[in-house]
C-alpha cells in the first residue's frame, strides 16, 4: 500500500494505491489516521467491528472513512490497525484496533471532520487499485 497527501484549498486529501481492494481500504484508513495522529504511538488495545453496505465502491469508501471518524468524535478513539477482511462493491467487513486518545502520549495533528464526495474516486488501474479522497478539516 502506498499513499501520499495532496493539498486542496482549505481541505486536505489523500491518494492511495494498493494491490487489492482490502489493502486499499485499509491503506485509506491508515493514511487518514496519519493525518490526524502519529499512529506509531497508538496501541492496539481496543477493537471495533465495522460492517457496512453501499451501492458502489465510491460510496463504500465514503461510508468507511466517515464511520472511523465517528469513533474518533463519539468515543475519542484513534486507530492504528486496520484488518479489512472482505470488500465487495456493495459492502465490507473489517476489524479496527486502537485506543482512547491520551493527550499526554498522542501528538494530535489535523482534526479531520469528514470524508467528502468532492473528487472521491475508487478505481482499478493497470491491475492495481487506487483511491482519491478529500477531507473536510
Amino acid at each position: 500500500m502506498r499513499f501520499k497527501t495532496i493539498e486542496h484549498t482549505a481541505d486536505v486529501g489523500i491518494e492511495v494505491e494498493a494491490d487489492s481492494l482490502e489493502e486499499l481500504f485499509a491503506g485509506a484508513a491508515e493514511a487518514m489516521f496519519c493525518l490526524m495522529v502519529d499512529t506509531r504511538g497508538v496501541r492496539r488495545t481496543v477493537e471495533r467491528v465495522v460492517r457496512l453496505e453501499a451501492s458502489d465502491l465510491d460510496e463504500l469508501m465514503f461510508r468507511w472513512l466517515n464511520e472511523l471518524i465517528f469513533f474518533v468524535s463519539a468515543e475519542s478513539l484513534v486507530f492504528s490497525g486496520f484488518d479489512v477482511g472482505l470488500v465487495r462493491a456493495d459492502g465490507l467487513e473489517a476489524v479496527v484496533s486502537g485506543e482512547p486518545i491520551d493527550q499526554s502520549r498522542h501528538e494530535l495533528k489535523i482534526e479531520v471532520k469528514a470524508a467528502t464526495y468532492h473528487e472521491l474516486k475508487v478505481e482499478e488501474r493497470d491491475g492495481a487499485w487506487a483511491a482519491r479522497v478529500i477531507f473536510d478539516v
